[in-house]
């Protein structure tokens, strides 16, 4: 018995040994794959290297006619070169945007914070431990072939930024591929929808300004601006990605908005809606005038799932909305629980009951007056 014990013990501790073994290949293989998508376009690294985006943030501006896209990704890896390609509607300029932006959009979305009482004691509160206390409601998006043509091309920043029209993903691909990039076969038949559409497309080469930098951390702004008869958020080439994407995006248009569909992620959830009249960074990308801004944020933990791009639309109302956080608070009187005060109370007026009630329970009755006859 005791050597069959030990041969299980053995059996046991090998499957255990196996299976970490499994567990770490497998974490050393998500980190020697590419993730060649980011929320909005396809990210490209050099062949050698890594790069994934942890976290996009966009705002779109849409007047009827014009949309205007400002974008900021945090990255990771261990890319020094990467491309970023962005298929888009119509013709689009394309400049740095204010890195302040989007910290004043954050401020503006921002929940609001309330207080709530609680009459009970909880743990935290005396006398169910110390009497520390817990605390809640923390706060918590080159050259160029035949069959492609370069529109225009300048530096920004980190960024170097070709405008290309192409009829032929394949010819898009050569033309990445011509300047020290490539380009995964299958994202070259994802591009082939934009093609047939005659979309163009807006390709970036992030290239810190540094020799020898890597690409990491959160890369300053890029505007995009183009003509478009609806409001359009490029997504479907975001089905490469090779991890779950997260998408923060903030609409400014006349009404409040919303996406047509999920498109394959979980259900859009909006964090703000309200009329703002836009100031600082946000006035000086969207103007002065009032204007609606809605905040949605999407995850998408199955990428290849993704089927299309974000279209959004004006819901039927204008309806404002805003996060409530809550911090919980026990209830007190000067200092005093509420609690305690309750049940002194109660305490005070039994005893005054009782002090009332029992002379009266033992007052003797009157002796019967007896009638003479």
């Amino acid at each position: 018995m005791q050597v069959a014990g030990r041969r299980t013990v053995a059996w046991i501790r090998r499957r255990a040994g196996l299976l970490l073994l499994a567990l770490l290949a497998t974490q050393l293989g998500s980190l020697v794959s590419p993730a060649y998508a980011c929320g909005c376009g396809a990210m490209v690294p050099d062949g050698t290297s890594r790069i994934g985006v942890s976290r996009e943030a966009s705002v779109v501006r849409w007047d009827g006619r014009t949309e205007q896209v400002a974008m900021q990704f945090t990255v990771g890896g261990d890319a020094k070169r990467a491309a970023w390609v962005m298929p888009v509607p119509g013709r689009a300029t394309v400049r740095l945007g204010d890195a302040g932006l989007f910290s004043h959009l954050v401020d503006l979305t921002g929940p609001e914070y309330r207080t709530r009482g609680y009459f009970w004691p909880r743990r935290g509160d005396w006398p169910l431990d110390s009497g520390r206390g817990d605390t809640a409601g923390a706060p918590p998006p080159g050259s160029a072939g035949a069959e492609v043509g370069v529109i225009g091309r300048e530096r920004l920043g980190d960024f170097d930024v070709a405008r290309l029209t192409a009829t032929d993903p394949g010819a898009l691909g050569d033309w990445l591929e011509a300047n020290g990039f490539e380009l995964p076969d299958r994202l070259t038949a994802e591009l082939k929808p934009y093609v047939d559409q005659r979309w163009e497309y807006v390709a970036v080469r992030l290239a810190p300004r540094e020799p020898g930098a890597t690409l990491r951390g959160t890369l300053d702004p890029l505007l995009i601006r183009f003509e478009s008869d609806r409001l359009v958020y490029p997504m479907r080439l975001s089905r490469l990605a090779a991890s779950a994407q997260s998408l923060g995006l903030y609409v400014l248009a006349e009404h409040r908005m919303e996406p047509v569909s999920a498109i394959g992620g979980d259900a859009p959830e909006v964090t703000f809606a309200g009329r703002i009249t836009p100031k600082g960074p946000v006035a000086e990308f969207a103007g002065t005038e009032p204007v609606f801004l809605t905040a949605i944020d999407q995850s998408f933990p199955v990428p290849s799932r993704i089927d299309g791009d974000h279209e959004l639309r004006a819901t039927a109302g204008d309806a404002p909305f805003r996060r409530v956080e809550y911090t919980d608070e026990l209830l007190t009187a000067g200092g005093v629980p509420v609690w305690i005060l309750t049940i002194g109370a109660v305490l005070v007026a039994a005893a005054l009951a009782a002090v009332l009630t029992v002379p009266r329970l033992r007052r003797p009755r009157p002796a019967a007056v007896q009638e003479t006859p």
